[in-house]
């Protein structure tokens, strides 16, 4: 390999991008086809499903699930139209917003999660059966297995 990061790390790296998006796709079409829900709806509504009160900033939220302030705005208005998420001011910094997670939030979050689970494992092994991605999958679930 050479010095500028040429070769296998560049293989590998392909191999990760399109490995994410076979399963991002995968994912997001079992979601909205099996609940009307969109994968980065779903990511925003398990974390703040596990969060403390159900509830998080806007900005640990978008941290959270890889979008900027712009996006998560607009996520967040999506959920709050639907009944999912609520906004709630901070105590402490009225300046502070936070999205709360509704019961109606939970319910989704909870019917959806099997949903999300049983795709991800099939689209993970289809992807195992592909002689290109197979071994990074092989690979992958293995550091886990280690955990």
């Amino acid at each position: 390999m050479s010095a500028d990061g040429s070769g296998t790390d560049v293989q590998i790296w392909n191999g990760v991008v399109t490995l994410h998006g076979r399963v991002e796709h995968r994912l997001a079409k079992a979601l909205q086809r099996g609940h009307g829900v969109g994968l980065s709806e779903f990511r925003a509504l398990c974390r703040l499903a596990g969060a403390d009160d159900g509830e998080l900033r806007m900005q640990e939220l978008a941290d959270l699930i890889g979008l900027n302030q712009s996006s998560v705005s607009r996520l967040v208005a999506r959920l709050e139209t639907a009944g999912l998420t609520r906004r709630a001011m901070c105590p402490k910094d009225r300046r502070g917003v936070y999205t709360v997670i509704t019961e109606d939030g939970r319910d989704l979050q909870e019917r959806a999660c099997p949903t999300y689970r049983s795709a991800l494992t099939e689209a993970l092994d289809e992807a195992a059966a592909d002689p290109d991605l197979g071994p990074l999958v092989v690979g992958l679930r293995g550091l886990l297995a280690l955990n």
